[in-house]
């Protein structure tokens, strides 16, 4: 029997995908989609992605992908866009693709624009949850009331859902009333394995730079700590553009701390390699891509946000409950080689063992069925 055909609905994934295009921002789920689609594509199943207009052909393949080009992300005039051209150009995007099983995470109108489409066509939903806030009601970040309204539409229409944690698969059932099975996540593998006194940045913080991530609270880590060199990466996201200004002028102020601003994803992976620490002042996530990323390259983690309380369960660096316990932490780190490599070695063996392209791909592939 063939494999069945899969489109991931990702409008802004062609800047991960590609290199040509990763001038544009990134997310964590962008790099989620091709990972996963990637991986699926390797082991033979037919991958298509729709994204958005980036100025690319209608459609190309990369990487044993085939990628069909939908609408602009400012094209249509206000309130009318919704139908045309955004409506009207990705429902012609998906009935391209002509898939069996379509894929969306992370709330947003297009879980209930793909849901119709796949209800009406006798196709699958996957839908997977990216954001704690995917699961609650009244702290969706999504804008528009209207938006709102079709995704939930969507969520109680998927075929699957699939969560990150044990806490969104509790919050989902407890607000909703929907079932959802946990799928952990893909990670690229390490390139170059460094030394503790060869790396060249003692903290590293990686994030979209908006509210809820604390930027500000990187700032004050920065401040308190003026003998330890920070490193910060982070790019502005659309209504945050105020406060990525702030922020990259209040990093100006601070000596021991460097400011890059958005780092094309196909380049980040260098950061996290030459990092010691990597630190996470979110208030709120899903399961960060950040912090695979920095265990399978063995840089413990200290951060406020502790998915299923992984980082203390594993001991993979230090679930801080207070800014005095983040630079306590961190100082711990730096200072002691020793106690640094054995937590750095635990990253990497927990990544091993549980995170493996196979084994991660397991609850995926049943739900394509």
């Amino acid at each position: 029997m063939p494999l069945k055909k899969i489109c991931f609905v990702g409008l802004e994934n062609l800047p991960v995908l590609s290199r040509d295009y990763n001038k544009h921002g990134i997310g964590g789920e962008q790099v989620q989609h091709t990972l996963l689609a990637r991986a699926l594509a390797k082991r033979g199943f037919p991958v298509t992605m729709i994204v958005a207009d980036y100025g690319q052909p209608p459609v190309l393949t990369v990487d044993g992908i085939r990628v069909i080009r939908s609408h602009t992300f400012t094209g249509g005039l206000p309130v009318l866009r919704f139908i045309h051209p955004r409506l009207t150009y990705l429902w012609s995007a998906l009935r391209r693709a002509d898939a069996d099983v379509y894929y969306v995470s992370c709330a947003s109108v297009h879980v209930g624009i793909v849901a119709l489409f796949a209800q009406l066509h006798g196709r699958k939903l996957i839908f997977r949850i990216a954001h704690d806030s995917d699961c609650e009601p009244k702290n969706l970040i999504i804008r528009y009331w209207r938006d709102k309204k079709i995704y939930e539409y969507g969520l109680r229409r998927a075929s699957t859902i699939l969560a990150q944690t044990v806490k969104q698969e509790q919050a989902l059932k407890a607000n909703y009333g929907l079932s959802s099975k946990i799928a952990t996540m893909l990670v690229e593998p390490m390139q170059n394995e460094i030394s503790f006194a060869d790396r060249s940045i003692d903290v590293l913080w990686v994030n979209n730079i908006r509210g809820f991530k604390r930027p500000d609270l990187m700032l004050e880590l920065a401040r308190r700590l003026p003998n330890v060199s920070f490193h910060m990466v982070g790019g502005p996201m659309p209504d945050s553009e105020k406060m990525y200004e702030e922020i990259q002028a209040a990093a100006k102020l601070i000596p021991n701390l460097t400011f890059h601003g958005r780092v094309p994803y196909h380049d980040v992976n260098d950061y996290y390699e030459r990092t010691k620490v990597f630190v996470n002042t979110s208030d709120s996530e899903g399961f960060p891509n950040s912090y695979l990323q920095s265990w399978r390259r063995g840089a413990p983690t200290v951060a406020f946000f502790d998915p299923d309380s992984t980082i203390k369960r594993f001991n993979l660096g230090v679930a801080a409950g207070s800014m005095d316990e983040m630079v306590e932490a961190v100082t711990r780190l730096i200072g002691s080689p020793g106690v640094w490599k054995e937590c750095s070695d635990r990253c990497k063996a927990y990544m091993d063992r549980d995170y493996g392209d196979d084994k991660v791909l397991v609850p995926y592939i049943e739900a394509i069925g």
